[in-house]
Formats: structure tokens, C-alpha cells, sequence
């Protein structure tokens, strides 16, 4: 108990920090999505809900983020398994491998991508050596740029939280599931699955959230011609200077993203007991 009053006096500076420097003006930030020079209103979330050009707007950044996190399930699930069952060194090499691209500019890396997925870049030259695609073919400023970007960034995020889950699975379960007459197909669909479902359903929460407020990627690799709702916010806060139109479009998006995390807590915690 006397340890208390310090643990409190330690933390108070950090929070008060926190509290001032980014809560406050979060919370302002957000505020101005519903006041305007009438006070309270809902003025500016209905010109988002109600225009079929935002919608769209909307609905492309939420297909975008599900179909990147279902490709990062279906590649970052089989890595994580791999690097769980595997020796020391090839788990060490493959954590590497996955953390490194951490380490560098998400610009960087955004810029390397649009080199290669240009004109005359790698893919388009391979391409048409092989006779598949014209001279003038580009997968810049199409969804597929997008995708193929932005799993690269957050794929690691996806990977090490299903990592750490599987490493807790008890590798003799799949032994008594094999020696019980599994085959190993049968062993991951019985046993390491459902072992790491709660890891897998966290990831994709986590990849999701990722994908659907990212700014610089989407906005490099598609372009003007496919906003996403973070490119729209930036639009309305920098070129039209529609703050509160902004402030009302990132309160859509954290409301959802909070909705669906609240949503899966709540699931969780029913299935948990």
C-alpha cells in the first residue's frame, strides 16, 4: 500500500503529458465534426452519409482493409506456423526477415513500390516479356497497387501477433492428433487453428484498423483517382480547408473502428465466459 502513492507520483508526469499533448486536442480535433457556428450539429456527418461519392469513398477504404487482412491471414498465418515449429535459427532468420522492413520509412518503402509496380518497372517488364500485358502496362493508381503495398506494411503486425499465440500451443497436441489418425492437414484444421484463432481474429482486428486509417500508402499508390477516406480527411484539412468536414469524417472512422473492436470484446468475452 505505500508503494502506491509513489507508483502514482511516478506516472502522473507521463499522463499529464499524454493528456495534454494528444488527448486535448484529439478530443477538440473530434469535436469540431459536430459543432459549427450554430453550435451542435450533425450538419457535417450527414453531408458524408448522405453523398454517394463519400460513400464510395467509404466503401472502398472497407473493401481495401478486409481484402488486404484476408491476404495477410492467408500468408501471415503459414509463416507464423512455420517459424513456431521451426529450429532456433531458421524462427531467428524469419523473425528478421519480418521486423526488418520495420526499421525502414513507411515513404521509403511506398516509394520503392511505385518504382516497381510503374511503368517499365519490374512487374510491367516481366510481364511483357512473358507476352501477357503492352509496353504501356502500370499497376500504379489501381486497387492492386494499394493491396499489394499495404500488406507489405502491415503484414508483420499480423505475423507476431500469431506468433506469439502459437508459440504457447503445445507442440504434443498435434503429436496425439497425428498419432490418433490425423493426417497433418487435419491436425492443423483440428488442433492448431482453433489453438490460435484468438491470436488470428486479433491480428486481423489489429491488421484491419491499420489498413482502413492508413494515409501515405493508399494515397502514393492509387492516386487521386482512388481516395480512401484517410486521403479524404486529408483533403478536406489541407486543400479545401474544411476542418470541420474533416473532424466530422475522422469521427466516422474512429467510431467504426471502435464499433467493430467493441463488437469483438464483447464476442470474446461471451465466449470466454
Amino acid at each position: 500500500m505505500d508503494r502506491y502513492p509513489q507508483s502514482v507520483a511516478l506516472i502522473a508526469p507521463g499522463v499529464a503529458i499524454m493528456i495534454a499533448a494528444f488527448a486535448v486536442p484529439v478530443a477538440m480535433m473530434l469535436s469540431m465534426g459536430i459543432h459549427g457556428d450554430q453550435g451542435f450539429t450533425f450538419e457535417y456527418i450527414l453531408a458524408f452519409v448522405t453523398d454517394p461519392f463519400y460513400l464510395g469513398i467509404g466503401w472502398r477504404t472497407v473493401k481495401l482493409a478486409l481484402i488486404i487482412s484476408v491476404v495477410c491471414v492467408l500468408v501471415g498465418v503459414p509463416l507464423a506456423y512455420v517459424m513456431a515449429r521451426g529450429s532456433r535459427r531458421l524462427r531467428t532468420f524469419l523473425l528478421i526477415c519480418v521486423t526488418l522492413p520495420l526499421m525502414t520509412s513507411v515513404v521509403v518503402r511506398t516509394f520503392g513500390w511505385m518504382v516497381i509496380l510503374g511503368r517499365n518497372g519490374l512487374i510491367a517488364d516481366m510481364l511483357f516479356d512473358l507476352g501477357l500485358v503492352r509496353r504501356n502496362f502500370s499497376l500504379m493508381q489501381t486497387e492492386t497497387a494499394i493491396v499489394i503495398g499495404m500488406v507489405q506494411v502491415v503484414l508483420p503486425f499480423m505475423v507476431l501477433t500469431v506468433l506469439g499465440v502459437m508459440q504457447r500451443l503445445d507442440p504434443r497436441l498435434e503429436e496425439a492428433a497425428r498419432v490418433m489418425g490425423c493426417t497433418f492437414v487435419g491436425s492443423l484444421r483440428r488442433v492448431v487453428l482453433p489453438g490460435a484463432m484468438p491470436g488470428i481474429v486479433s491480428g486481423f482486428l489489429l491488421v484491419f484498423s491499420l489498413s482502413a486509417s492508413y494515409f501515405v500508402t493508399p494515397m502514393l499508390l492509387g492516386g487521386a483517382r482512388l481516395p480512401t477516406v484517410a486521403a479524404s480527411i486529408y483533403e478536406a484539412a489541407t486543400k479545401t480547408l474544411e476542418w470541420n468536414f474533416a473532424a466530422a469524417q475522422s469521427l466516422i472512422l474512429l467510431c467504426g473502428l471502435l464499433l467493430l473492436l467493441f463488437t469483438y470484446s464483447l464476442a470474446a468475452r461471451k465466449a470466454n465466459g
